[in-house]
């Protein structure tokens, strides 16, 4: 799958991963679902956010874990 909305930028929230170069980083999302909340009530929550962002973001978090257990 394609990473395109994805960014990495040392000037937004200090390097890390954030969704289309917003002040929102990856770990944020990942740690929303992880607490039980929808995508629905994600996307309620903060109306900048496309679905498509939260499907990223965790696949992004899946490819890092992925990575760290191979390490391992």
């Amino acid at each position: 799958m394609k990473l395109d909305r994805i960014t990495i930028d040392p000037t937004i929230c200090s390097g890390k991963p954030c969704i289309r170069g917003m002040r929102f980083p990856v770990h944020q999302i990942v740690e929303m679902v992880a607490a039980g909340n929808s995508f629905a009530k994600i996307l309620e929550d903060f109306p900048a956010l496309e679905e498509q962002d939260i499907r990223q973001a965790l696949t992004y978090a899946a490819m890092l874990a992925r990575d760290e257990w191979k390490a391992a």
